[in-house]
């Protein structure tokens, strides 16, 4: 089997289900955010995580590939996989780094060691595929869960960043404000 189809040659791909839509259609960039945080996650764990979050973050992997299958269907016949336990095991984990991690006292810049700087390459995508998918919703039903989701994961991955920072002794890149 050839990797290449030219069935999208003229613009178009193919939703699950088989329906065509042009690739600039709202659920074709979501589906985009996803697959661009995803694989970014991939890179993150390239660099090293400690194993309890390399752990939650194939999870998390695993689930965006699942949450894009389901904004890609046009008839949203899919069941979610999403389930309110997913929210309250990702705020578990925001709460657990945060426990473990100092509080910052000022706004802190993107950065640190490179497994940090990549979370906060992860959280930034991660708000983007957020407001791609609040766009979608406009249009299209969303299943509230999907939403509730990413935004917690971008705050996962924001803790996540502290505490690589942390662990590491490396300190934060911090933003000082002078009010003149």
């Amino acid at each position: 089997m050839k990797l290449y189809t030219r069935h999208g040659d003229t613009g178009q791909t193919t939703l699950v289900g088989g329906k065509r839509v042009m690739k600039d259609d709202i659920r074709i960039a979501v589906c985009g955010d996803l697959d661009e945080l995803n694989a970014h996650i991939g890179m993150l764990l390239s660099f090293g995580v400690p194993e309890r979050e390399l752990n939650v973050l194939i999870r998390v992997q695993q689930q965006l590939f699942h949450i894009g299958g389901e904004l890609s269907n046009p008839d949203f016949a899919m069941p979610s996989h999403l389930t309110a336990v997913d929210i309250a095991q990702l705020e578990q984990c925001v709460d657990t780094l945060q426990k473990e991690t100092p509080e910052p006292e000022t706004f802190v810049l993107p950065g640190g060691c490179t497994a940090a700087a990549e979370s906060h390459v992860c959280r930034t995508v991660a708000r983007r595929a957020e407001r791609s998918i609040v766009a979608m919703s406009h249009e299209y039903r969303v299943e509230p869960l999907i939403l509730q989701f990413i935004n917690r994961l971008s705050d996962y991955f924001f803790v996540l960043a502290l505490n690589l920072n942390f662990i590491t002794s490396i300190d934060e890149k911090k933003l000082y404000i002078t009010c003149k």
